[in-house]
């Protein structure tokens, strides 16, 4: 592709800059300048002051499990509890006449746990909507399952069932699964689910790369490569669409550290026969899920809740085991992804990333090994004493940044359940910037949404229009434009180690993202209406949504043409 932007305002992945035209050639960045190139490319695109950014990089999302959730029963954009149950009565009937016999569960997730009392979903709701086929829907937030009564008891599920360890069975008055499965209680139900076939898992990659694209997104970390929650692992079909060139975006896989491990040597043995250092699909990082979350009272705390279940919730490891296999991941040339939503699970992944820090390290510097890109996503809760201890760690914090704010699920099942010290300890992202820890961004798809507009927004107001209540969350920890822009671009590739994705460079392949304006020119509350207009992505455009007048051809008679694109073929 050979393509000139010209009146553009550039952000390249660090800071805003003066000129106001990028060059494109054969799908390499050949020129950052102003005014028209001096031999002028075959095709431009004059974007009238939008703002043309690096490919955002999501540090941590679920494609293939996103991309197969929305081809199936997908409730994500229910705003009630009846537009849900109408949604799943619909494609009940809509998929009655095709079903296979033997494998007629209903799949699919996207619910609010805000539409339930208490979080927690029952199956009777459920058994009106789909009483004749078993049905496993996922919350929003992957940590719990609604099922119905014909799924439990395919599954054997009943009042004599036992939770695994770091699960939950909700039960009713009278001690019988009421139809709600939080956290590792998912697999009683998931393990009998038909797994999906690879013609499902690639056409949910498809799907999911179709839809990270449409948002200006070109690299990404799929945060689970590995079985979860009834989900297939889906680096076979990775790896098979890199090879195949499908794979046009650049992705880094992290493995999933099973829980229960018991002989950490012959798991990171495993793990490294499966790493992969080259290609658009890379496998150099490990996951670790620390705890659950604070909504199911499931994420890790240092003192009790404060509802009258109290408890501390849930650490999946322990001290031992974390500083173990850090270690022995560190050696074997891994990253360390954790989720750590509680305050004792930040605490727990900080402690044991400074228990492998290399000897004679002091002040700042990187745990363990040198280059190591060590991350913790999520930090909803951290204790105001482990803010500095990131930067001293060189421990990267990986923001889902749309979640600061006062929606549904944090007024109901955060605030009451966290007390009045706790709740002023809510996503310290400006603390953290403040004391010079390296930021990066993700989104947690299908958790909630790609856009990375909407987060960027919530991480400039702590608040969002949709929301419940509009009032800024603890504003104090806010960023800036740049610096959110910055964790999104260069801070998120810092993870992948691109050298292709977070900035515009010449030399580099173009993965860039033009917005449909200019955010440094708009009040910070309008961000959240911004759009992405075009996705460049390893040199070829994959998502066009520009008006026509914008581009233009230099080489024919006609005033305007359309620029070659792959977002149909490629996607």
């Amino acid at each position: 592709m050979d393509l000139d932007i010209l009146d553009v305002a550039i952000f390249d992945g660090e800071a805003l800059r003066p000129e106001n035209r990028v060059s494109i050639r054969d799908g390499i960045i050949t020129e950052i300048g102003t005014g028209p190139a001096a031999v002028p490319a075959e095709h431009t695109i004059t974007a009238a002051g939008r703002l043309l950014t690096p490919g955002f990089v999501d540090a941590h999302v679920h494609t293939t499990f996103g991309g197969q959730e929305a081809l199936a029963c997908d409730i994500s954009a229910a705003g009630t509890l009846n537009e849900a149950l109408q949604m799943i009565r619909t494609y009940v009937a809509d998929t009655a006449s095709t079903t296979d016999p033997a494998n007629d569960w209903v799949i699919g997730g996207g619910w609010s746990m805000s539409h339930f009392p208490g979080g927690d979903p029952s199956a009777d709701i459920l058994d009106e909507a789909c009483p004749d086929r078993p049905a496993i829907l996922l919350s929003a937030d992957h940590h719990s399952a609604w099922v119905n009564t014909k799924a439990m008891a395919a599954a054997g599920l009943d009042e004599t069932s036992t939770a695994p360890a770091g699960g939950v069975i909700v039960t009713d008055s009278t001690g019988r699964p009421s139809g709600c499965l939080h956290e590792s209680a998912i697999d009683l139900v998931s393990a009998h689910v038909p797994a999906a076939s690879d013609e499902e898992v690639l056409a949910g990659l498809r799907e999911g790369q179709r839809y990270l694209n449409s948002l200006g997104v070109t690299a990404w970390m799929d945060a689970i490569v590995g079985d979860y929650g009834g989900h297939r692992d889906p680096y076979g079909t990775y790896v098979g669409a890199a090879e195949s060139g499908e794979l046009h975006s650049e992705v880094v896989g992290s493995l999933w550290w099973p829980r229960g491990v018991e002989d950490i040597d012959t798991e990171v043995a495993r793990l490294t026969d499966l790493a992969r250092t080259d290609g658009r699909f890379r496998a150099t990082s490990v996951k670790f899920m620390l705890d659950g979350i604070v909504e199911s009272r499931t994420a890790a705390m240092s003192n009790e809740y404060t509802c009258t279940c109290g408890g501390f919730g849930t650490s999946y490891f322990t001290k031992d085991h974390l500083e173990a296999s850090f270690a022995a991941l560190d050696a074997a040339g891994f990253d360390i992804h954790c989720h750590a939503i509680g305050d004792a699970a930040v605490k727990a992944a900080l402690d044991a990333f400074a228990a492998i820090r290399g000897p004679g390290t002091t002040g700042s510097g990187t745990a363990g090994t040198a280059e190591r890109r060590h991350h913790i996503a999520h930090v909803q809760v951290v204790d105001p004493a482990d803010v500095p201890r990131f930067a001293e760690l060189g421990i990267t914090a990986n923001l889902q940044a749309l979640w600061a704010c006062h929606d549904e699920q944090m007024i109901d099942l955060n605030l009451p359940f966290l007390g009045a010290e706790r709740s002023g300890w809510l996503y310290p992202f400006g603390s953290l910037n403040r004391t010079g820890t390296h930021l990066a961004m993700g989104s947690d798809w299908p958790v909630s949404t790609a856009n990375p507009w909407e987060a960027i927004h919530v991480a400039l107001n702590r608040s969002h229009p949709a929301a419940a209540d509009t009032a800024p969350l603890l504003p104090h920890e806010a960023i800036d434009l740049t610096t959110a822009l910055r964790a999104y671009t260069a801070g998120s590739a810092h993870l992948l180690r691109s050298a292709d994705n977070g900035r515009i460079r010449p030399g580099m392949h173009a993965n860039l993202a033009l917005a449909s304006a200019n955010p440094f020119e708009l009040s910070r509350t309008d961000i959240t209406g911004i759009t992405n207009e075009l996705t460049i992505c390893n040199g070829r455009i994959v998502h066009d949504a520009l008006p026509p007048h914008s581009r233009t051809t230099t080489t024919s008679a006609r005033t305007t043409a359309s620029i070659p694109t792959t977002t149909d073929s490629a996607s």
